[in-house]
Protein backbone atom coordinates (compact mmCIF):
# COMPACT_ATOMS: atom_id res chain seq x y z
CA UNK A 1 0.00 0.00 0.00
CA UNK A 2 1.04 3.84 -0.90
CA UNK A 3 0.74 4.44 2.78
CA UNK A 4 2.23 1.82 4.54
CA UNK A 5 6.21 2.19 6.21
CA UNK A 6 8.54 0.53 4.36
CA UNK A 7 10.49 -2.28 6.12
CA UNK A 8 14.12 -1.08 6.90
CA UNK A 9 16.00 -2.92 4.13
CA UNK A 10 14.49 -0.69 1.83
CA UNK A 11 14.47 2.36 3.71
CA UNK A 12 17.91 2.15 4.20
CA UNK A 13 18.16 0.75 0.34
CA UNK A 14 16.46 3.82 -0.95
CA UNK A 15 19.07 6.03 1.72
CA UNK A 16 21.88 4.82 -0.24
CA UNK A 17 20.13 6.06 -3.60
CA UNK A 18 19.22 9.43 -2.31
CA UNK A 19 22.84 10.45 -0.96
CA UNK A 20 24.19 8.75 -4.63
CA UNK A 21 21.56 11.49 -5.91
CA UNK A 22 23.04 14.12 -3.38
CA UNK A 23 26.57 14.01 -4.02
CA UNK A 24 27.07 14.49 -7.90
CA UNK A 25 23.87 16.98 -7.95
CA UNK A 26 25.96 19.23 -4.91
CA UNK A 27 29.44 19.30 -7.04
CA UNK A 28 27.28 20.30 -10.48
CA UNK A 29 26.90 23.48 -8.35
CA UNK A 30 29.46 24.01 -4.87
CA UNK A 31 32.82 24.80 -7.84
CA UNK A 32 31.13 27.85 -8.77
CA UNK A 33 31.21 29.57 -6.10
CA UNK A 34 34.53 29.16 -5.58
CA UNK A 35 35.48 30.32 -8.58
CA UNK A 36 37.02 33.74 -7.92
CA UNK A 37 39.33 32.16 -5.37
CA UNK A 38 40.32 29.14 -7.79
CA UNK A 39 41.68 32.12 -10.20
CA UNK A 40 43.58 33.96 -7.51
CA UNK A 41 44.84 30.99 -6.10
CA UNK A 42 46.23 29.18 -9.61
CA UNK A 43 46.49 33.19 -11.18
CA UNK A 44 44.64 32.14 -14.12
CA UNK A 45 41.85 33.78 -16.04
CA UNK A 46 38.09 33.44 -15.64
CA UNK A 47 37.69 31.96 -19.17
CA UNK A 48 40.06 29.09 -17.50
CA UNK A 49 38.77 28.24 -14.09
CA UNK A 50 35.76 28.20 -15.82
CA UNK A 51 36.66 25.05 -17.10
CA UNK A 52 36.65 23.38 -13.87
CA UNK A 53 33.12 23.41 -14.18
CA UNK A 54 32.75 22.99 -17.98
CA UNK A 55 34.94 19.24 -17.27
CA UNK A 56 32.35 18.48 -15.00
CA UNK A 57 29.24 18.79 -16.97
CA UNK A 58 30.94 17.33 -20.19
CA UNK A 59 31.98 14.14 -18.64
CA UNK A 60 28.65 14.02 -17.07
CA UNK A 61 26.75 14.68 -20.15
CA UNK A 62 28.80 12.53 -22.86
CA UNK A 63 29.19 9.52 -20.43
CA UNK A 64 25.86 9.08 -18.66
CA UNK A 65 24.06 6.94 -21.75
CA UNK A 66 27.11 5.29 -21.77
CA UNK A 67 27.60 4.47 -18.65
CA UNK A 68 24.03 3.48 -18.01
CA UNK A 69 24.18 0.67 -20.50
CA UNK A 70 27.35 -0.27 -18.77
CA UNK A 71 25.51 -1.33 -15.21
CA UNK A 72 22.74 -3.03 -18.10
CA UNK A 73 25.59 -5.29 -19.32
CA UNK A 74 27.78 -5.78 -16.14
CA UNK A 75 25.49 -5.30 -12.74
CA UNK A 76 23.80 -2.03 -11.78
CA UNK A 77 24.85 -2.48 -8.02
CA UNK A 78 28.81 -3.72 -8.84
CA UNK A 79 28.81 0.11 -11.38
CA UNK A 80 27.44 1.90 -8.59
CA UNK A 81 29.77 1.21 -6.48
CA UNK A 82 32.76 1.51 -8.85
CA UNK A 83 31.07 4.85 -9.59
CA UNK A 84 31.17 6.19 -6.17
CA UNK A 85 34.60 4.94 -5.55
CA UNK A 86 35.78 7.18 -9.04
CA UNK A 87 33.57 9.94 -7.46
CA UNK A 88 35.12 10.04 -4.21
CA UNK A 89 38.98 9.49 -5.17
CA UNK A 90 38.48 12.17 -7.39
CA UNK A 91 37.36 14.09 -4.89
CA UNK A 92 40.57 14.02 -3.23
CA UNK A 93 42.40 14.79 -6.16
CA UNK A 94 40.90 17.94 -6.70
CA UNK A 95 41.30 18.78 -3.36
CA UNK A 96 45.39 17.82 -3.17
CA UNK A 97 45.75 19.65 -7.25
CA UNK A 98 49.06 21.20 -6.94
CA UNK A 99 48.27 23.41 -10.46
CA UNK A 100 44.79 24.36 -12.34
CA UNK A 101 45.07 21.50 -15.17
CA UNK A 102 45.35 18.74 -12.34
CA UNK A 103 42.53 20.26 -11.19
CA UNK A 104 40.61 20.66 -14.47
CA UNK A 105 41.79 16.45 -15.39
CA UNK A 106 40.44 15.49 -11.66
CA UNK A 107 37.01 17.50 -12.22
CA UNK A 108 36.40 15.54 -15.43
CA UNK A 109 37.23 11.96 -13.53
CA UNK A 110 34.67 12.97 -11.02
CA UNK A 111 32.54 13.69 -13.75
CA UNK A 112 33.17 10.03 -14.61
CA UNK A 113 31.84 8.85 -11.23
CA UNK A 114 28.77 11.49 -11.36
CA UNK A 115 27.90 10.01 -14.53
CA UNK A 116 27.34 6.40 -12.75
CA UNK A 117 25.94 8.15 -10.22
CA UNK A 118 23.15 9.64 -11.84
CA UNK A 119 22.97 7.37 -14.45
CA UNK A 120 22.23 4.45 -12.53
CA UNK A 121 20.37 5.79 -8.88
CA UNK A 122 17.10 6.22 -10.80
CA UNK A 123 17.27 2.71 -12.24
CA UNK A 124 18.07 1.13 -8.60
CA UNK A 125 14.70 2.38 -7.75
CA UNK A 126 12.82 -0.76 -8.90
CA UNK A 127 15.28 -2.47 -6.89
CA UNK A 128 15.03 -0.69 -3.84
CA UNK A 129 11.70 -0.07 -2.82
CA UNK A 130 8.13 -1.91 -3.86
CA UNK A 131 6.35 -0.67 -7.14
CA UNK A 132 3.24 0.81 -5.16
CA UNK A 133 6.15 3.36 -3.33
CA UNK A 134 8.14 4.18 -6.84
CA UNK A 135 6.12 7.84 -6.78
CA UNK A 136 7.40 9.01 -3.26
CA UNK A 137 10.92 6.81 -4.24
CA UNK A 138 11.04 9.08 -7.50
CA UNK A 139 9.97 12.20 -5.50
CA UNK A 140 12.83 11.76 -2.51
CA UNK A 141 15.64 11.37 -5.51
CA UNK A 142 13.93 14.55 -6.79
CA UNK A 143 14.37 16.58 -3.77
CA UNK A 144 18.11 15.12 -3.62
CA UNK A 145 18.67 16.97 -6.92
CA UNK A 146 17.16 19.93 -6.37
CA UNK A 147 18.48 20.36 -2.72
CA UNK A 148 22.48 18.89 -3.94
CA UNK A 149 22.15 22.02 -6.64
CA UNK A 150 20.44 24.74 -4.99
CA UNK A 151 22.68 24.09 -1.65
CA UNK A 152 26.01 24.08 -3.59
CA UNK A 153 26.78 27.97 -4.22
CA UNK A 154 25.74 29.00 -0.48
CA UNK A 155 27.64 25.90 0.95
CA UNK A 156 30.45 26.27 -1.47
CA UNK A 157 30.76 30.02 0.15
CA UNK A 158 30.82 29.02 3.63
CA UNK A 159 33.47 26.32 3.32
CA UNK A 160 35.77 28.19 1.11
CA UNK A 161 35.33 31.32 3.56
CA UNK A 162 35.76 29.61 6.85
CA UNK A 163 38.15 26.73 5.84
CA UNK A 164 39.39 26.97 1.93
CA UNK A 165 38.66 26.05 -1.09
CA UNK A 166 40.00 22.21 -1.29
CA UNK A 167 37.21 22.27 1.87
CA UNK A 168 34.55 22.09 -1.02
CA UNK A 169 36.04 18.63 -2.76
CA UNK A 170 36.93 16.91 0.71
CA UNK A 171 33.57 17.00 1.83
CA UNK A 172 33.17 13.98 -0.47
CA UNK A 173 35.35 11.84 0.90
CA UNK A 174 33.08 10.84 4.37
CA UNK A 175 30.10 11.26 2.17
CA UNK A 176 31.62 8.77 -0.50
CA UNK A 177 32.91 6.28 2.30
CA UNK A 178 29.64 6.28 3.81
CA UNK A 179 27.49 6.10 0.86
CA UNK A 180 29.54 3.10 -0.34
CA UNK A 181 28.82 1.25 2.65
CA UNK A 182 25.33 1.72 2.25
CA UNK A 183 24.72 0.58 -0.84
CA UNK A 184 27.17 -2.50 -0.38
CA UNK A 185 25.44 -3.17 2.65
CA UNK A 186 21.66 -2.64 1.66
CA UNK A 187 21.06 -2.34 -2.07
CA UNK A 188 20.39 -5.84 -3.41
CA UNK A 189 22.42 -7.99 -5.13
CA UNK A 190 22.82 -7.76 -8.91
CA UNK A 191 20.49 -11.06 -10.84
CA UNK A 192 23.28 -12.62 -12.65
CA UNK A 193 22.91 -12.20 -16.44
CA UNK A 194 21.45 -15.22 -18.23
CA UNK A 195 24.31 -15.15 -21.17
CA UNK A 196 27.43 -13.15 -21.94
CA UNK A 197 26.35 -9.66 -22.96
CA UNK A 198 28.85 -7.98 -25.74
CA UNK A 199 29.49 -4.05 -24.64
CA UNK A 200 29.01 -1.72 -28.03
CA UNK A 201 32.38 -0.02 -27.87
CA UNK A 202 32.05 1.43 -31.34
CA UNK A 203 28.59 3.20 -30.81
CA UNK A 204 30.05 4.62 -27.25
CA UNK A 205 32.77 6.24 -28.75
CA UNK A 206 30.57 7.63 -31.57
CA UNK A 207 27.87 8.69 -28.86
CA UNK A 208 30.73 10.27 -27.26
CA UNK A 209 32.78 12.46 -29.45
CA UNK A 210 29.12 13.42 -30.98
CA UNK A 211 27.65 14.92 -27.21
CA UNK A 212 30.34 16.55 -27.01
CA UNK A 213 30.53 18.73 -30.24
CA UNK A 214 26.90 19.35 -28.55
CA UNK A 215 28.01 20.72 -25.71
CA UNK A 216 30.98 22.31 -26.82
CA UNK A 217 28.86 24.53 -29.37
CA UNK A 218 25.96 25.34 -26.93
CA UNK A 219 29.10 26.76 -24.54
CA UNK A 220 32.28 28.09 -27.08
CA UNK A 221 31.51 31.17 -28.63
CA UNK A 222 32.75 31.63 -32.26
CA UNK A 223 32.52 27.53 -32.86
CA UNK A 224 28.98 26.95 -32.75
CA UNK A 225 27.99 26.42 -36.02
CA UNK A 226 30.70 24.53 -36.73
CA UNK A 227 30.53 22.28 -33.90
CA UNK A 228 27.07 21.82 -34.40
CA UNK A 229 27.12 20.29 -37.74
CA UNK A 230 29.74 18.08 -35.99
CA UNK A 231 27.58 16.91 -33.84
CA UNK A 232 25.00 16.60 -36.43
CA UNK A 233 26.46 14.45 -38.40
CA UNK A 234 27.70 12.25 -35.82
CA UNK A 235 24.41 11.33 -34.66
CA UNK A 236 23.54 10.23 -38.23
CA UNK A 237 26.75 7.78 -37.58
CA UNK A 238 25.42 6.68 -34.79
CA UNK A 239 22.69 5.85 -35.87
CA UNK A 240 23.93 3.77 -38.69
CA UNK A 241 26.22 2.03 -36.47
CA UNK A 242 23.72 1.44 -33.78
CA UNK A 243 21.59 0.02 -36.85
CA UNK A 244 23.95 -2.84 -37.45
CA UNK A 245 25.67 -3.65 -33.94
CA UNK A 246 25.08 -6.47 -32.71
CA UNK A 247 24.55 -5.59 -28.92
CA UNK A 248 23.43 -1.51 -29.47
CA UNK A 249 24.27 0.36 -26.98
CA UNK A 250 20.58 1.80 -27.38
CA UNK A 251 18.07 0.18 -29.04
CA UNK A 252 17.02 2.13 -31.91
CA UNK A 253 13.38 0.47 -31.69
CA UNK A 254 12.99 2.05 -27.95
CA UNK A 255 12.11 5.59 -29.59
CA UNK A 256 9.21 3.75 -31.60
CA UNK A 257 7.63 3.74 -28.14
CA UNK A 258 5.81 6.95 -28.02
CA UNK A 259 6.08 6.81 -23.98
CA UNK A 260 9.73 6.63 -23.88
CA UNK A 261 10.27 9.45 -26.76
CA UNK A 262 7.32 12.14 -25.61
CA UNK A 263 9.45 11.41 -21.62
CA UNK A 264 12.47 12.66 -23.06
CA UNK A 265 11.13 15.26 -25.15
CA UNK A 266 9.11 16.60 -22.14
CA UNK A 267 12.35 16.63 -20.13
CA UNK A 268 14.30 18.37 -22.19
CA UNK A 269 11.58 21.20 -22.98
CA UNK A 270 10.97 21.62 -19.25
CA UNK A 271 14.65 21.64 -18.03
CA UNK A 272 15.64 24.13 -20.83
CA UNK A 273 12.56 26.31 -19.32
CA UNK A 274 14.27 25.56 -15.71
CA UNK A 275 17.55 26.75 -16.64
CA UNK A 276 15.89 30.21 -18.18
CA UNK A 277 15.15 31.12 -14.59
CA UNK A 278 18.50 30.76 -13.48
CA UNK A 279 19.52 32.74 -16.61
CA UNK A 280 16.91 35.42 -16.65
CA UNK A 281 16.51 36.16 -12.87
CA UNK A 282 19.49 37.16 -11.75
CA UNK A 283 19.15 40.19 -14.18
CA UNK A 284 15.61 41.24 -12.97
CA UNK A 285 16.35 41.52 -9.63
CA UNK A 286 19.56 43.22 -9.78
CA UNK A 287 19.24 45.86 -12.78
CA UNK A 288 15.36 45.53 -13.21
CA UNK A 289 14.31 45.71 -9.70
CA UNK A 290 17.26 47.34 -8.05
CA UNK A 291 17.44 44.37 -5.47
CA UNK A 292 21.07 44.04 -3.53
CA UNK A 293 23.19 41.04 -3.95
CA UNK A 294 21.39 39.79 -0.66
CA UNK A 295 17.50 39.61 -1.66
CA UNK A 296 18.74 38.64 -5.30
CA UNK A 297 20.30 35.63 -3.33
CA UNK A 298 17.49 34.71 -0.97
CA UNK A 299 14.63 35.42 -4.18
CA UNK A 300 16.87 32.96 -6.44
CA UNK A 301 16.68 30.19 -3.85
CA UNK A 302 13.00 30.23 -3.17
CA UNK A 303 12.28 28.43 -6.74
CA UNK A 304 14.84 25.42 -6.03
CA UNK A 305 13.67 25.24 -1.95
CA UNK A 306 10.04 24.62 -2.91
CA UNK A 307 11.15 22.24 -5.55
CA UNK A 308 13.23 20.39 -3.31
CA UNK A 309 10.47 20.72 -0.76
CA UNK A 310 7.83 19.53 -2.73
CA UNK A 311 9.70 16.32 -4.19
CA UNK A 312 8.46 14.01 -1.68
CA UNK A 313 4.78 15.51 -1.54
CA UNK A 314 4.76 15.12 -5.50
CA UNK A 315 5.64 11.30 -5.20
CA UNK A 316 2.87 10.97 -2.63
CA UNK A 317 0.55 12.74 -5.48
CA UNK A 318 2.27 10.22 -8.38
CA UNK A 319 1.40 6.82 -5.86
CA UNK A 320 -2.41 8.35 -5.31
CA UNK A 321 -3.51 9.41 -8.76
CA UNK A 322 -0.51 8.07 -11.20
CA UNK A 323 1.42 9.97 -13.95
CA UNK A 324 -0.70 9.96 -16.90
CA UNK A 325 -3.28 12.33 -14.96
CA UNK A 326 -0.39 14.18 -13.14
CA UNK A 327 2.26 15.01 -15.96
CA UNK A 328 -0.34 17.47 -18.01
CA UNK A 329 -1.27 18.79 -15.07
CA UNK A 330 2.02 19.69 -13.99
CA UNK A 331 2.97 21.04 -17.49
CA UNK A 332 -0.65 23.16 -17.15
CA UNK A 333 1.06 24.77 -13.70
CA UNK A 334 4.20 25.64 -15.62
CA UNK A 335 2.89 27.03 -18.36
CA UNK A 336 0.52 29.03 -15.85
CA UNK A 337 3.97 30.14 -13.98
CA UNK A 338 5.97 31.18 -17.31
CA UNK A 339 2.63 33.17 -18.67
CA UNK A 340 2.48 35.08 -15.15
CA UNK A 341 6.09 35.85 -15.66
CA UNK A 342 5.53 37.29 -18.98
CA UNK A 343 2.33 38.88 -18.52
CA UNK A 344 2.75 40.73 -14.76
CA UNK A 345 4.16 44.13 -14.49
CA UNK A 346 7.42 45.32 -13.10
CA UNK A 347 5.45 47.47 -10.90
CA UNK A 348 4.19 44.99 -8.78
CA UNK A 349 7.87 44.57 -7.88
CA UNK A 350 9.28 41.09 -6.29
CA UNK A 351 6.11 39.84 -5.37
CA UNK A 352 4.95 39.60 -9.01
CA UNK A 353 8.30 37.34 -9.82
CA UNK A 354 8.04 35.15 -6.86
CA UNK A 355 4.43 33.80 -7.20
CA UNK A 356 4.80 32.85 -10.17
CA UNK A 357 8.37 31.07 -9.49
CA UNK A 358 6.04 29.40 -6.83
CA UNK A 359 4.17 27.70 -9.23
CA UNK A 360 6.88 26.84 -11.75
CA UNK A 361 8.85 25.57 -9.11
CA UNK A 362 5.94 23.22 -7.50
CA UNK A 363 5.11 22.24 -10.78
CA UNK A 364 8.78 21.24 -11.72
CA UNK A 365 8.89 18.81 -8.41
CA UNK A 366 6.00 17.48 -9.88
CA UNK A 367 6.41 17.07 -13.03
CA UNK A 368 9.82 15.46 -12.09
CA UNK A 369 8.00 12.75 -9.98
CA UNK A 370 5.60 12.10 -12.12
CA UNK A 371 7.75 11.69 -15.48
CA UNK A 372 10.23 9.34 -13.92
CA UNK A 373 8.10 7.22 -12.37
CA UNK A 374 5.16 7.01 -15.26
CA UNK A 375 8.18 5.73 -17.36
CA UNK A 376 10.33 3.34 -15.57
CA UNK A 377 7.48 1.92 -14.35
CA UNK A 378 7.03 0.51 -17.74
CA UNK A 379 10.74 -0.52 -18.69
CA UNK A 380 11.51 -3.85 -18.22
CA UNK A 381 14.65 -5.09 -16.43
CA UNK A 382 17.49 -5.23 -19.00
CA UNK A 383 17.25 -1.31 -20.11
CA UNK A 384 16.67 0.07 -17.07
CA UNK A 385 19.74 1.57 -17.13
CA UNK A 386 20.04 3.05 -20.13
CA UNK A 387 16.64 4.61 -20.53
CA UNK A 388 17.41 6.31 -16.76
CA UNK A 389 21.03 7.48 -18.28
CA UNK A 390 18.64 8.57 -21.47
CA UNK A 391 16.27 10.71 -18.94
CA UNK A 392 19.57 12.34 -17.78
CA UNK A 393 21.10 12.96 -20.56
CA UNK A 394 17.48 14.72 -21.57
CA UNK A 395 18.15 16.74 -18.54
CA UNK A 396 21.59 17.79 -18.78
CA UNK A 397 21.07 18.87 -22.54
CA UNK A 398 17.85 20.53 -21.43
CA UNK A 399 20.16 22.52 -19.13
CA UNK A 400 22.77 23.16 -21.61
CA UNK A 401 20.29 24.31 -24.60
CA UNK A 402 18.20 26.45 -22.11
CA UNK A 403 21.53 28.36 -20.74
CA UNK A 404 22.56 28.92 -24.39
CA UNK A 405 19.72 29.26 -26.10
CA UNK A 406 17.47 31.03 -23.80
CA UNK A 407 20.47 33.55 -22.96
CA UNK A 408 20.63 33.73 -26.67
CA UNK A 409 16.53 35.02 -26.90
CA UNK A 410 17.00 37.01 -23.68
CA UNK A 411 20.65 38.65 -25.20
CA UNK A 412 17.99 39.74 -27.94
CA UNK A 413 15.35 41.35 -26.06
CA UNK A 414 17.34 43.60 -24.49
CA UNK A 415 20.37 44.05 -26.30
CA UNK A 416 22.91 43.63 -23.84
CA UNK A 417 21.50 42.60 -20.35
CA UNK A 418 24.57 44.35 -18.55
CA UNK A 419 23.95 47.81 -19.56
CA UNK A 420 20.18 47.30 -20.46
CA UNK A 421 17.99 50.19 -18.18
CA UNK A 422 15.17 48.63 -15.73
CA UNK A 423 12.22 48.38 -18.46
CA UNK A 424 14.43 47.04 -21.08
CA UNK A 425 15.50 44.12 -18.31
CA UNK A 426 11.07 44.25 -17.43
CA UNK A 427 10.58 43.68 -20.83
CA UNK A 428 13.48 41.05 -21.81
CA UNK A 429 11.80 39.44 -18.95
CA UNK A 430 8.47 39.28 -20.12
CA UNK A 431 9.68 38.18 -23.80
CA UNK A 432 11.63 35.14 -23.02
CA UNK A 433 9.28 33.47 -20.81
CA UNK A 434 6.71 34.29 -23.78
CA UNK A 435 8.60 32.27 -25.57
CA UNK A 436 9.06 29.35 -22.53
CA UNK A 437 5.42 29.87 -21.86
CA UNK A 438 5.19 28.89 -25.51
CA UNK A 439 7.44 26.09 -25.36
CA UNK A 440 5.34 24.28 -22.18
CA UNK A 441 2.42 24.25 -24.73
CA UNK A 442 4.75 22.12 -27.12
CA UNK A 443 5.25 20.19 -24.09
CA UNK A 444 1.25 19.71 -23.28
CA UNK A 445 1.16 19.02 -27.04
CA UNK A 446 3.80 16.13 -26.86
CA UNK A 447 2.57 14.73 -23.50
CA UNK A 448 -1.19 14.39 -24.98
CA UNK A 449 0.11 12.60 -28.00
CA UNK A 450 2.29 10.30 -25.92
CA UNK A 451 -0.24 9.88 -23.35
CA UNK A 452 -2.60 8.38 -26.19
CA UNK A 453 -0.12 6.54 -28.03
CA UNK A 454 2.11 5.05 -25.46
CA UNK A 455 2.50 1.18 -25.68
CA UNK A 456 4.14 -1.40 -22.99
CA UNK A 457 7.92 -0.33 -23.50
CA UNK A 458 8.95 -3.55 -21.88
CA UNK A 459 8.15 -5.07 -25.51
CA UNK A 460 10.85 -3.19 -26.67
CA UNK A 461 13.13 -4.64 -23.92
CA UNK A 462 12.32 -8.35 -24.78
Amino acid sequence: MPGSPLPPQARWALTSLALSMLMPSLDTSIANAGLPTLAAAFDATFQQVQWIVLAYLLAVTTLIVSVGRLGDVFGRRRLLLIGIGIFTSASLCCALAPGLGWLIGARAVQGLGAAIMFALTVALVADAVPKARAGSAMGLLATMSATGTSLGPSLGGLLIAHVGWPSIFVLNVPLGLLNAWLVYRYLPADRPAKSAVAFDYLGTVVLVLTLAAYALAMTLNGYTLMLLLVSLCGAGVFVAVEMNARAPLIRLSLFADARLSSSLALTLLVTTVMMTTLVVGPFYLSRGLGLGSTVVGLALSVGPLLAACGGVPAGRLVDRFGARRVVPGALLGLAGGCSLLALLPMILGLAAYLLPMAVVASSYALFQAANNTGLMATVSQDQRGVVSALLGLSRNLGLITGAAVMGAVFAFATADPTQAPAEVIGSGLHYTFGVAAALMVVALIVSWRGYSRCSPLAAAGS
